[in-house]
């Protein structure tokens, strides 16, 4: 016996997850219900903005998930390797650039708008030198201008005790909550901070927080 409306979905392409997080899931599934969580707090918090922009986007497997709140989204991740593996299962509101924002500014397609909307990196910082996250952050500002969003997410320095041997070999500049505030206030006029742990955003006690959320305003160009 078969239940018919099933059917479409017998009949549908499956779709690859990508090669980060199909590790993930042989590796540690569990984080892959996390990073749907902080892909949709951007979503909601960039709901109807008309151009954004994805910093370090990995294999852009959660990358639908804003796409589909947004008109157009820019992924950009500087590895060629993920956009390659990326680009054919986004959906058609999404190009894909390889370019590294410690060295590249990005403008919306033919630069109209003249910037982006809104912008957003997860877990994307940490990997940044702190003799680099100033080009880094500028970057973003330009791209952004004035009067754009900002959202940042990723994991607190306290959460380094825990991280895996793989996380950690690449994560370099993890911040306490003081740090991360002191650290975006520099290139933000208002910096709205969360906390995360598991899929759950929070405005808990700081140390506790396994991730950092912020939602950036007013950027200082």
């Amino acid at each position: 016996m078969t239940e018919q409306q099933y059917q479409p979905i017998f009949d549908s392409e499956t779709v690859n997850l990508g090669v980060m997080a199909g590790h993930t899931w042989k590796t540690d599934p569990k984080r892959l219900g996390f990073t749907l969580a902080r892909y949709k707090f951007v979503a909601k918090m960039l709901a109807g903005s008309n151009a954004v922009l994805e910093v370090g986007c990995g294999d852009a497997w959660a990358t639908s998930i804003v796409a589909a709140e947004v008109g157009h989204l820019t992924a950009v991740d500087f590895d060629d390797r993920f956009i390659l593996d990326a680009a054919p299962r986004l959906p058609s509101n999404v190009r894909m650039i390889v370019a590294d924002l410690v060295d590249d500014i990005i403008y919306p397609p033919d630069r109209i708008p003249t910037y982006f909307d809104a912008a957003y990196a997860l877990d994307v910082l940490e990997h940044i030198r702190p003799e680099d996250e100033g080009a880094f952050l500028g970057h973003i500002c330009m791209s952004i201008g004035s009067r754009g969003a900002f959202v940042c997410g990723m994991p607190s320095l306290e959460s380094q005790t825990y991280a895996s041997k793989l996380s950690v070999a690449g994560h370099v500049n993890c911040k306490t909550e003081e740090g991360f505030r002191d650290t975006l206030k520099r290139y933000f006029r208002n910096v709205f901070l969360f906390g995360m742990n598991d899929e759950t955003v929070h405005t808990g006690y700081g140390p506790m927080c396994h991730y950092r959320l912020a939602v950036c305003c007013g950027a200082k160009t």
